[in-house]
């Protein structure tokens, strides 16, 4: 590019937006990237204080603002994700339809660290909406060296879909409810209705309730009974505490399931268990589940629905950002909580 005084620009092509503010109005491009300037534009162009304007010369070796950024969010998006044309040197990453978001964060931060690459996003692992705004792309310059952009584009091949959003899948879903108070008809269940709603919400629908005694054996045995009847995920409510008479874990580990964690780094719900058999997701809630907005339970559900088989070290990472604070008004999702793996 090259720089003119604005009254010799006549005929010439902008190569940058030329932002216009009106407080309280608005702000808004008054000129943008491409234009032809007109003999009518000097005038208003003065009155914004451009009295030289930066004009496009053909290099190369170097790439717009604009252009650059449609080449990163080109080479960085995935399957559930879109992008429209840039603004002021910016292009926006959106979801095209619900699920959760997926970001290669060692990829991302390797692209971030190459000199005048910006790529701002929301945390990855949780839940967003169509449309929702995703990442933000852009590059420091006004114009670029290409070949900063060819090595971003060669980090997003490496990382094959540094973004993407997973769908949430339907699942049938057994709940297994432990305790002698309930067993008996003493109290009555409210764990059931929490995380029927829970499900609901995501997609997914409780297909039976097994209500069993503080007994391993009955405990395994619903477990089966629910896998029989086509469940893809059972939960077992009603138990996972400290006192000697929980066999809720000892009940999982009976009916066959490979425990991958039993405790989370997360408060609430340290005492969550999650166990794989077979093909089916096991989880053990803790009592925290029931009357908390925002648990373990909240973390982990949309990834199992986004057909993730979690490990160990998933859950250990959730001890950076696992700490609820109990806000007065929550606003779970939209906070830090389980925002920092």
């Amino acid at each position: 590019m090259k720089c003119v005084p604005v009254n010799q620009a006549v005929g010439m092509i902008l190569c940058h937006d030329i932002t216009e503010i009106i407080p309280g109005v608005h702000k808004k491009p008054a000129f943008k990237k491409g234009h032809v300037v007109k003999l009518s534009d000097i005038k208003h162009l003065l009155r914004l204080g451009k009295e030289h304007l930066y004009i496009w010369e053909t290099d190369e070796s170097k790439l717009h603002e604009n252009d650059a950024a449609v080449r990163m969010a080109t080479a960085i998006s995935g399957k559930g994700i879109s992008f429209g044309a840039p603004s002021e040197g910016k292009v926006e990453l959106k979801a095209d339809y619900d699920g959760l978001l997926k970001i290669k964060t060692d990829f991302l931060f390797e692209t971030n660290s190459i000199d005048e690459i910006v790529i701002a996003t929301i945390h990855s692992n949780q839940l967003v909406k169509t449309g929702d705004i995703l990442a933000g792309c852009r590059v420091v310059p006004l114009i670029v060296d290409k070949e900063k952009i060819e090595q971003v584009e060669e980090i997003a091949k490496k990382a094959s879909a540094m973004f993407e959003v997973l769908p949430l899948k339907s699942k049938k879903v057994g709940i297994v409810t432990t305790g002698s108070e309930v067993y008996s008809g003493r109290i009555t269940d409210k764990f059931g209705p929490v995380i029927r709603k829970k499900f609901e919400a995501l997609g997914s629908a409780v297909i039976k309730q097994v209500i069993v005694d503080d007994d391993e054996v009955q405990i395994a045995k619903a477990i089966h009974d629910l896998i029989d009847l086509g469940a893809e995920i059972v939960v077992t409510t009603g138990g996972m505490s400290v006192d000697p008479d929980d066999v809720t874990p000892t009940g999982i580990k009976l009916a066959g399931g490979e425990v991958i964690s039993y405790g989370a780094p997360v408060l609430p719900g340290s005492m969550f268990m999650l166990a794989q058999l077979g093909e089916v997701t096991v989880m053990g809630l803790p009592g925290c589940v029931m009357y908390n907005k925002a648990t373990i339970f909240d973390l982990v559900l949309p990834r199992v629905l986004a057909q993730e088989r979690l490990t160990h070290k998933d859950l250990v990472a959730y001890g950076h950002g696992g700490l609820c604070m109990h806000c007065k008004e929550c606003t779970f999702p939209k906070c830090t909580f389980g925002k920092g793996n």
